[in-house]
């Protein structure tokens, strides 16, 4: 082999274990969390909005993620609109399959959920729904969600924008659930 040859290998050599560093310091260095939040007004109130947002079965009519599958199956365990209420669903490649169920309820005011994600991965998040009065017929809600990724798999936030991702899924379904509201009478 010639000098020049065992050159050429050493400089590849260092510049793949650098590489190799810099991914190993990015896996600890990139953030494993995520947070994505959106409201909306709407001009109803407060008890109107949060009798109906605290029952999962009217994110049906609201959610963007039904759209993409139409032909979803769920199936629904316990008393909606109580702690305990377990949502699931089996649906495409677009929405996958997991559940969603409520694991806290502060009436009028939040709801918490605990979404548990099956396929395409296996993943839990927490995610809530809150209801605040902005005067007698004038409601803010907001949807929020956070969750994290294990590292190595942190990586994929350097490339996949969470916020940017379900931020317009939570806008585009915040603004079907303030078509909803807004209807007189409001359709369950």
């Amino acid at each position: 082999m010639s000098t020049k040859s065992i050159k050429i290998l050493k400089i590849t050599g260092i510049t793949i274990g650098v590489l190799v560093l810099l991914i190993i310091a990015a896996v600890f260095i990139v953030d494993t969390d995520f947070h994505v939040e959106r409201s909306v007004t709407v001009e109803r109130p407060v008890d109107e909005v949060f009798d109906y947002v605290k029952y999962l079965r009217n994110q049906d009519q609201f959610s963007v993620w039904g759209e993409r599958d139409p032909d979803m199956r769920q199936e629904f365990r316990g008393t909606d609109g109580t702690v305990g209420f377990v949502s699931a669903w089996q649906g495409n490649e677009d929405v996958g399959s997991g559940e969603q169920e409520i694991i806290g309820l502060t009436e009028g005011l939040r709801i918490d959920y605990e979404l548990r994600f099956l396929e395409p991965f296996e993943s839990t998040s927490q995610s809530y729904m809150t209801t605040e009065p902005l005067g007698e017929n004038r409601t803010r809600i907001t949807w929020g969600m956070s969750g994290s990724f294990p590292r190595p798999m942190n990586l994929m936030l350097l490339f996949f924008d969470m916020d940017e991702a379900l931020g317009s899924d939570f806008e585009n379904g915040l603004g079907n659930l303030e078509a909803i509201l807004e209807q007189d009478p409001i359709s369950h």
